[in-house]
């Protein structure tokens, strides 16, 4: 583990960035840019679109470790280069914002009232590979969608296991059991939840620190605990679908809670924007942001 990196997701003033839209959902991030799916012919035109508008926000002036102290990127946005350098290491030496991977295949049809993520029989290689490229961390996600105290502890104790595989590489995960903010009994769900997570987070051994990135919860400052734990080196906020202005101010009312947003952070951007008013745009909405995560 880098110890630099790893001083600066523990205590740095800061939000995460989310640029890790996989096949799934970069049609719908490229129509919010204001690229059509008329304007692409199949996945290699579709990712080349993508990597530019995410090489487009790494390189803007906002973007730097100051405010965005880490970034989670898709596999191929790993894969690929900025003006010729690693998309890792380009972000580590030039912007100094600490680089993590996506690591999920998705998502199973729902079972329960929650979605498990589905089998990764090459994460080993995967895992490797983003050592050999600099990754400090992973990201992987599940969704959550009433409930049920046996679905949700599925949830959790299939993130907290390959959560240990990925440790095993020197690597830190990022626990990430999304609830469905529109759910009528969202508040019940984050209660089992917190207690599922702070039972996985006690069995694990001394001196291994994990992240969480969790939905914004209804009370305030709900998982002061899983902040506190000392097995948790940061917990990361998602908006969930949240407008950013109704995220921010949920965020900031969470003390110990930083930002870690993707449709929110790209909310404004659009590829028809000159350069610098895509980048008074940008510069605005991570001021926004990094507000609400220094904010308790």
């Amino acid at each position: 583990m880098n110890d630099k990196q790893a001083d600066q997701m523990r205590s740095g003033a800061g939000f995460i960035a989310a640029l890790d839209q996989s096949g799934g959902s970069t049609p719908k991030a490229l129509k919010l840019y204001g690229i059509g799916e008329d304007a692409y012919s199949g996945e290699e035109e579709m990712f080349g679109l993508i990597h530019e508008m995410r090489a487009r926000i790494i390189k803007s002036p906002a973007f730097s470790g100051e405010k965005v102290i880490g970034a989670i990127l898709f596999e191929r946005t790993m894969d690929g280069e900025i003006d010729g350098i690693p998309t890792a290491e380009y972000l580590w030496e030039k912007r100094g914002v600490v680089p993590f991977l996506k690591v999920d295949k998705g998502l199973e049809n729902e079972r329960d009232s929650v979605q498990l993520m589905k089998d990764m029989p090459d994460l080993d290689a995967l895992l490797s590979k983003a050592v050999s490229k600099g990754i400090f961390g992973t990201k992987m996600r599940s969704v959550i969608n009433g409930a049920s105290p046996s679905g949700i502890r599925a949830v959790v104790a299939q993130q907290f296991e390959i959560g240990r595989q990925i440790l095993a590489h020197g690597l830190v995960p990022i626990i990430e059991p999304e609830v469905t903010i529109s759910i009528d009994d969202k508040q019940e769900a984050e209660t089992i939840l917190r207690e599922e997570i702070a039972a996985r987070l006690d069995a694990l051994e001394d001196g291994v620190e994990v992240m969480l990135k969790l939905t914004l919860p209804e009370q305030e400052n709900y998982y002061a605990d899983l902040v506190a734990h000392p097995r948790v080196m940061r917990v990361v906020a998602l908006s969930g679908g949240y407008a950013r202005e109704e995220a921010n101010r949920r965020l900031a009312a969470n003390r110990g809670m930083i930002a870690s947003f993707s449709r929110a952070l790209t909310e404004g951007l659009s590829a028809k924007q000159a350069d610098t008013e895509f980048d008074s745009e940008l510069a605005g909405t991570i001021a926004s942001i990094y507000e609400a995560s220094i904010a308790g």
